[in-house]
């Protein structure tokens, strides 16, 4: 073999010396805190949670990677033990509409290597309020709508989740409209529309999440009143004919 194979056991060598030396601990350490937290805030106390004094902590070089991603959530605060927040953390940018937010990072200590995996649960608070699509909902419908009739209307969308989501609409009282809200909101015709008393008309609606503190989007319907055959056409004044003009009239129009 001479020495071609010298350097491929090295190699071996060096990785069965490698994984003797690294110690990964079984068991997920584990943290919950809300997103939008000030940097430098305590997340939980590390040390004590590994039975770790400061000393060995510092000794040890302790640090926290990040795995999978250039931005690191959180460090160390070796003086303290304390696992903090090194930004800002938007929950909504991490992790979207996704129900369970986690961050996977890994303390790691030197003299002898050791990996602690540590999982970051983010929490959302209602740091988003619902909002609409457009300010303005324009909607036309026919003065001939029956009761009861309904019409679709663009919902709320809103970044937070659970009962920081959207959870209810309110409409501005008003003489025509209700509002219905199963799978999708929808205006309601309650009373019959006359273009001739009323040809267009603005409607309030309120999107409400469930947060505390309650946040809330508005959107203006605009709707226009289209006008139906509905009206025979009437003189605007009343004709008086005498015997002798009616029979002038009949004469005059039978000869054409």
């Amino acid at each position: 073999m001479g020495d071609k194979g010298f350097p491929a056991l090295r190699l071996i060598l060096c990785f069965v010396s490698f994984i003797e030396t690294l110690h990964l601990v079984d068991g997920d350490l584990s943290y919950s805190f809300s997103e939008e937290m000030k940097p430098e805030s305590v997340i939980g106390n590390i040390a004590k949670d590994l039975g770790l004094d400061l000393r060995t902590l510092s000794a040890r070089k302790a640090r926290v990677d990040s795995e999978g991603t250039r931005k690191r959530y959180c460090d160390i605060n070796l003086s303290t033990g304390d696992l903090i927040t090194s930004e800002r953390i938007d929950r909504e940018s991490l992790c979207g509409k996704k129900p369970s937010c986690v961050s996977k990072v890994d303390l790691v200590l030197e003299n002898p290597l050791e990996l602690h995996r540590v999982s970051l649960h983010v929490q959302d608070v209602n740091d988003n309020a619902p909002k609409f699509k457009k300010n303005l909902i324009e909607m036309e419908i026919s003065e001939s709508a029956d009761k009861g009739n309904r019409f679709s209307i663009e919902q709320a969308r809103d970044a937070d989740i659970g009962q920081n989501a959207v959870q209810r609409y309110s409409l501005e009282k008003n003489e025509y409209f209700i509002l219905a809200v199963d799978n999708k909101a929808e205006l309601v015709l309650e009373n019959t529309l006359d273009r001739e008393k009323q040809k267009e008309m603005n409607l309030l609606l309120t999107a409400l999440d469930g947060g505390s503190p309650q946040r809330s989007g508005t959107v203006v319907i605009h709707v226009t009143v289209l006008d139906a055959n509905d009206n025979a056409p009437v003189f605007s004044q009343t004709l008086r004919m005498t015997d002798r003009s009616a029979a002038s009239f009949s004469k005059t129009f039978l000869s054409n």
